[in-house]
């Protein structure tokens, strides 16, 4: 991918109340002209279903190819995305252990969106006064908040 490919800011939570139970996930994506949230949710769900849903949602939401730098305080995402997603499609979607990879059509929306944009990946302690990570929560509860 060329070099003039646009910059973004993806800052993503997710939130759940039970596991399974009411979700909300949203993200904020940020350029240096403009910057726009969302959030939504469902249930039942999983805390996982929220954040990967967060990316998902942000990675969508843009109209060309970019470099996205992705900020998350998910772990499960960031590490799936950056260390463990090819090695699941290696293995036919399977984990080391050949246990069949949870959230798996999530995975492999994000594996095709992963084609389109040039990806990094930022993680950032939850609850920990990052402002972005901050609103995301809160706009993630709120919108748990409307499927309890």
């Amino acid at each position: 991918m060329s070099d003039s490919l646009p910059e973004v800011q993806l800052f993503t939570d997710g939130a759940c109340s039970g596991n399974p139970g009411p979700g909300g996930w949203a993200y904020i994506l940020r350029t240096t002209d403009a910057s726009v949230e969302a959030s939504g949710g469902e249930s039942p769900t999983t805390n996982n279903r929220m954040e990967l849903t967060a990316v998902i949602e942000g990675l969508r939401a843009l109209e060309a190819p970019s470099r996205v730098e992705v900020w998350s305080d998910s772990q499960y995402v960031l590490k799936g995305l950056d260390e463990w997603m090819d090695n699941w499609k290696k293995r036919g979607w399977k984990t080391a252990a050949k246990k069949p990879v949870k959230n798996v059509e999530l995975w492999k929306i994000l594996d095709d969106l992963r084609r389109v944009h040039t990806l990094s990946f930022h993680w950032v302690r939850g609850h920990s006064d990052h402002p972005e990570n901050e609103r995301c929560d809160e706009l993630a509860v709120a919108a748990r908040d409307r499927f309890a």
